[in-house]
C-alpha cells in the first residue's frame, strides 16, 4: 500500500468547519441569520480551479480582516452565490460543457477553502431575465447582506450578462458593499480557467490538468461490481461508478485511488470501452498495486497521475494480460520515480 501526502483533492480535504448550504433565500435566512452579512463571491466555479481557489481564498481573508474582538457577532460570513443547473444547460445546452465537478464536490471544495455558507441559487429561464441592477439587490444586498463581493475583472451578470464589474462597483457605492476585483492565476503563460481544464483532461492532459487545479484531476463514486472477465483473465481490477460528466481521453493511466475515504493506492486505470471483450459500455477499472482486498461496494476516488497509452484492441485476453501487467510496472516505476523525486525536493 502506499500512502501520499503530496497533494489532496477537493473531496479529501474537507477539514473546515460544516458549511451552511442553502437553496433559497428563505433557507439562507433560517440557516445563516437574517443579520449575518458577508464576504461572498459569485460563479459557477466548476473545477475550484487555481484561479476560483485564489476568489475564495480572497472572500474568506476579507471576511478574517473583520473578526476583530470589536465586531463579536457582526463578523462577516465568507460565502458564494452559484447556481445549479449551470446557466448554459438551460440557455444554450446544445453547447453547454460537460461539468468537472458535481454540485456536491464543488461544495466540499468551498468548505475546504473556509467557505462558511453558500446560496445555491436554482438557475431556470425566470431567474435568466432577472436584470442585473435586481439581481444584485434581491441576492447580494438583500438576503446576503453583502459588505464586499470579490469576482475576477471579466465577471458578468444579470440577464443577457448586462452587469459588468463597473456597474458592481456603482451599485456598491449605492448600497454600501465594496468590489475587489481579483486578478487572473496563470500557470506557464496561460490563464487558468474551467475551458482550460476541460481541454487538457479531453486530451488525456491530465498533468497539465493538475498544474491547472492544484491537484490531480478527480472522478469520486462507488466501486460497482463487474464482470469477472478481467479477474479472471486478466488482472484484479476494481470498477468506478460515477457520476461526473468528464472523463479523461480514453486510454490508460498511473492512477491513485483512494478507498474508504481514509487508504490511498497506487494503481494502473483504463478508461475505456474494453474492446478485447467487445465491450459495449465505457468502464473505468484500477489495478491497485500491492492489494488483495475483494471488494464489491463503497466509496472510491481515481487521482489522475500521467498517461500511460491509449486503449487498444488485443487479439486475446493473453496479448491483453501482458500488455496490462507492462503498464503495471510502468506505473509503479512511475510512482517510485515520483517518491524519489519528492524526497529529493524536501
Amino acid at each position: 500500500m502506499a500512502h501520499s501526502n503530496r497533494e489532496t483533492s477537493p473531496r479529501a480535504q474537507q477539514t473546515a468547519p460544516h458549511i451552511a448550504v442553502a437553496r433559497s433565500i428563505e433557507e439562507w435566512i433560517k440557516q445563516v441569520g437574517a443579520s449575518s452579512e458577508t464576504a461572498v463571491t459569485i460563479g459557477n466555479f466548476d473545477g475550484v480551479h487555481l484561479g476560483h481557489q485564489k476568489i475564495l481564498q480572497a472572500a474568506v481573508d476579507y471576511a478574517s480582516l473583520r473578526r476583530s474582538p470589536q465586531q463579536g457577532p457582526t463578523a462577516l460570513v465568507p460565502a458564494v452565490l452559484t447556481f445549479y443547473p449551470h446557466p448554459a444547460r438551460v440557455l444554450r445546452p446544445e453547447v453547454a460543457p460537460p461539468l468537472l465537478m458535481t454540485m456536491d464536490q464543488r461544495l466540499a471544495a468551498f468548505e475546504a477553502a473556509g467557505i462558511g455558507a453558500v446560496l445555491v441559487l436554482p438557475f431556470d429561464r425566470e431567474l435568466a431575465q432577472v436584470c442585473a441592477e435586481d439581481f444584485a439587490r434581491r441576492y447580494l444586498v438583500e438576503a446576503m447582506r453583502a459588505r464586499a463581493v470579490l469576482v475576477g475583472g471579466n465577471f458578468r451578470f444579470g440577464h443577457r450578462q448586462g452587469g459588468d464589474v463597473n456597474l458592481l462597483r456603482q451599485l456598491g457605492e449605492r448600497w454600501g458593499f465594496e468590489v475587489e476585483i481579483v486578478p487572473p492565476v496563470t500557470v506557464d503563460g496561460m490563464i487558468v480557467s474551467s475551458t482550460a481544464v476541460r481541454k487538457a483532461v479531453c486530451e488525456g492532459q491530465v498533468e497539465v490538468a493538475r498544474q491547472l487545479l492544484g491537484h490531480a484531476y478527480v472522478l469520486a463514486g462507488e466501486i460497482q461490481p463487474g464482470t469477472n472477465q478481467g479477474r479472471k483473465l486478466v488482472v484484479p481490477t476494481l470498477n468506478l461508478t460515477t457520476q461526473q460528466e468528464l472523463l479523461p481521453k480514453l486510454g490508460v493511466y498511473a492512477t491513485e485511488v483512494l478507498l474508504d475515504g481514509n487508504k490511498l493506492y497506487h494503481a494502473a486505470t483504463n478508461v475505456g470501452m474494453r474492446p478485447t471483450f467487445d465491450g459495449s459500455r465505457l468502464t473505468v477499472e484500477s489495478h491497485l498495486l500491492d492489494f488483495a482486498d475483494d471488494r464489491a461496494s463503497g466509496p472510491m476516488e481515481v487521482r489522475f497521475c500521467t498517461r500511460l497509452r491509449d486503449e487498444q484492441k488485443f487479439p486475446n485476453p493473453q496479448a491483453l494480460r501482458a500488455q496490462v501487467l507492462a503498464d503495471i510496472e510502468r506505473a509503479r516505476d512511475y510512482f517510485q520515480a515520483a517518491g524519489a523525486k519528492t524526497k529529493q525536493d524536501s
